[in-house]
């Protein structure tokens, strides 16, 4: 396959796959309104054009399996065939089986040629006896098109005089015409006799008519289709989606005019020479109509604000880029910003005043340019968020439950990379939610709740951050069970106690489980370690809140990109750490007398306030005289506040994520590192692993000590 093939093979998967998801969005909203036409519309245009695109790009399958649903919903559409759950049921099937055929150009899957003809057969009982045979012929290679672009026509209708008598009105026929798109009607009067002389019997009229349309030349004569031996029609293409952008001459009057035949070239030519204008010199050497000259300048002008209006679209259309070009593009701009680093850092000390003006303008473009970049990877999370009202509801009807999907916050946006890798812990947490959480349509009467179970996805941005909550309106859980669980498991003792937080945090255990039976959707102690892991990886935290009979909510705080983070840089007896600068809340000093210890307990005495910290310098086992006055790294994490001790802050720093090797991966309080101005290399602290270790022991240096000494110290 040489590269011009594989690059319309993609153009083609990328289309369908939008188109799809178009067409599995309008199904689920169908499904709900029945009787929502505008539904209807965005699925039959959903199928048209992938039966279009099929046979344009040689997917003679998915042009044939998509005709008979084209032909079902085109029944709906005129009102002669009510939409259905089983319709609609047959839809997402044939959906899924598209999916499979793109990925499969040969068509010699088995499995989904049975499941196609499967679905074609049940999509045929709702089709009359000639339908399906309709179109398999002539018919079909027409309709294999795709939607065709937008097209202009110049129509010239004028009727036979008696056309009245036969009770035609030309009016309604333009009426009909003028409902295919955006149409320009100028009448012709110049047959029009005397008032005494007319005869109201006879039609003297006879329009040109501008249209622009998507409809098709064919869908034009099929208005005219009884009067077209009682009239004369011509329907010329003047425009076609930018064939003549170039061809200015196209818009001269004079051209106009000798196109239609209003007047001869000879005879134009004769007029060009004159300085005034060509419209009314033909007028007064009566070469031509008024009529025609002001119904050419509509022509004219038509033409001209269509150009205009497609050159706009063009100029602010979308381009199509392959995600592994972005994420290039992203690696090229983080390696760009720690050379502008190093630059910046060279030009401080050599003190050259003109050296260090180009380096700040450099700095400026370079954060420009990070900012635009890392913009292009940021998407909406909505069309996430959409793709789970399908899965919410196969999930619903396998296990006997009613469920509506609440969606908030759609146009929130994230880095593209968060969103791929956030979609599995969802799907796990939507299908505990539904399982676990969701009681049974009875069950909830009996408790006075309503019978449809409500699960809430939204999406929020709070500062470099984006909160993801999954909340439903359940039975909530269990605490009791969980705990006897835990006993069990030996994760913490019988008479220990533990607050409700963490308590909750245990069911992120692997194999924990608190389900009574394994079911084909949960209950096998998976899924919810799965969904913590994917979370840590992406640099985030997740909490978990329950109430018994009100339900549960799940929240989940994440970075924005993973690429390139504000860092605050801290020295640690000389070594160079950096802070995610969206955790730190302030830095204060900390003095010797202001550093107390209540209960074997760390804390910091700050404005009145006890905070309790940790000596960084200690828990990485880092030699070093204890300073009279230090500075403490002030977080702020889920309203919880912790202090990190450093030796002293050296300010904030554009800070480009290095990934450390496997050696060093799973040291806990590390999450990478990052390159410096001066070439050196910092480690990047995950301060929210450091929180979670601070808020269970922030005790004496006993206890840092053995801490230190489990996870071992880490290499300069």
């Amino acid at each position: 396959m040489d590269d011009i093939q594989k690059a319309v093979l993609e153009t083609f998967h990328s289309e369908t796959q939008e188109l799809l998801t178009e067409l599995e969005s309008a199904l689920l909203e169908l499904e709900e309104n029945p009787e929502d036409q505008e539904l209807i519309d965005r699925v039959f245009r959903a199928l048209h054009t992938i039966k279009g695109n099929g046979g344009m790009f040689g997917f003679e399958g998915i042009s044939r399996f998509t005709h008979d649903m084209e032909n079902v919903y085109d029944l709906v559409r005129g009102g002669s065939l009510k939409i259905n759950k089983q319709i609609i049921d047959l839809t997402l099937a044939a959906r899924d089986v598209i999916a499979e055929m793109i990925k499969d150009p040969e068509g010699d899957d088995p499995v989904v040629k049975l499941n196609a003809d499967e679905i074609l057969r049940a999509f045929e009982q709702y089709l009359p006896d000639d339908a399906t045979k309709e179109g398999e012929g002539s018919a079909l290679l027409l309709d294999a098109t795709p939607d065709i672009d937008n097209k202009t026509y110049r129509i010239r209708f004028k009727p036979d005089h008696d056309i009245f008598l036969t009770g035609t009105n030309p009016l309604l026929l333009l009426k009909e015409l003028t409902a295919l798109g955006n149409a320009t009607v100028i009448p012709n009067l110049n047959e029009l006799p005397d008032l005494d002389e007319l005869d109201p019997e006879k039609c003297l009229f006879s329009w040109n008519i501008i249209l622009t349309t998507d409809a098709g030349i064919d869908a034009i004569r099929d208005v005219f289709i009884f009067v077209e031996d009682r009239c004369q029609l011509t329907i010329d293409v003047i425009d076609e989606e930018g064939a003549l952008e170039d061809d200015e001459e196209h818009l001269r009057l004079g051209d106009i005019l000798t196109e239609r035949g209003d007047i001869s070239r000879s005879e134009l030519d004769e007029v060009l020479g004159n300085r005034s204008p060509l419209g009314r010199e033909l007028v007064d050497m009566n070469l031509v109509q008024s009529e025609a000259v002001e119904s050419a300048l509509f022509e004219q002008q038509v033409i001209r604000e269509v150009k205009t209006k497609r050159r706009a679209e063009d100029a602010a259309t979308s381009v199509r880029v392959a995600s592994e070009k972005l994420d290039v593009l992203v690696d090229l701009v983080g390696e760009l910003v720690t050379m502008q680093a190093r630059l910046s850092s060279t030009a401080a000390q050599l003190e050259n005043s003109e050296l260090t003006t180009i380096t700040e303008m450099i700095e400026v473009l370079t954060a420009d340019l990070r900012d635009n970049t890392f913009s292009i990877r940021m998407i909406p999370i909505g069309s996430t968020f959409s793709s789970f009202r399908r899965t919410l509801r196969d999930l619903a009807s396998n296990v006997g439950r009613e469920v509506e999907l609440v969606t908030q916050g759609g146009e929130t946006e994230l880095d593209k990379t968060v969103i791929e890798k956030l979609r599995d812990p969802l799907v796990h947490l939507i299908r505990n939610a539904v399982d676990h959480g969701i009681e049974a349509p009875g069950i909830r009467e009996s408790a006075g709740k309503s019978r449809a179970g409500t699960i809430i996805l939204s999406a929020s941005q709070a500062g470099a951050d984006v909160l993801i909550r999954v909340a439903d309106d359940g039975a909530g859980m269990d605490e009791e069970a969980i705990r006897n669980k835990a006993i069990d498991m030996g994760l913490i003792a019988s008479d220990s106690q533990i607050s409700r937080k963490e308590l909750f945090s245990l069911i992120f255990e692997p194999a924990f489980s608190t389900a009574s039976k394994v079911t084909s959707v949960s209950g096998r102690g998976v899924g919810m370690d799965v969904v913590k892991r994917h979370v840590d990886s992406l640099r985030g935290t997740i909490e978990i809140d329950s109430h018994p009979g009100v339900g549960t909510d799940i929240n989940i705080r994440l970075p924005l990109t993973l690429a390139i983070i504000e860092g605050l840089e801290v020295d640690i007896s000389g070594d160079k750490f950096i802070f995610p600068l969206s955790l730190v809340e302030e830095c204060v000093e900390l003095k010797r007398e202001d550093a107390e210890s209540v209960n074997g307990r760390r804390l910091a005495n700050v404005r009145g306030e006890l905070i309790p910290y940790v000596r960084l310098g200690d828990w990485f086992s880092m030699e070093g005289e204890r300073k009279d006055i230090e500075q403490i790294v002030i977080t702020n994490m889920g309203g919880s506040q912790v202090g990190f001790v450093v030796d002293y802050v050296v300010g904030e720093h554009q800070t480009v994520i290095k990934s450390l090797g496997k050696v060093y991966r799973e040291i806990e309080g590390i999450s990478g590192a990052s390159i410096l101005g001066d070439g050196s290399v910092a480690l990047i602290l995950d301060a929210k692993k450091l929180v979670m270790v601070a808020e269970d022991n922030v005790g004496g240096p006993d206890t840092v000590s053995r801490e230190a000494a489990d996870i071992g110290q880490v290499p300069n």
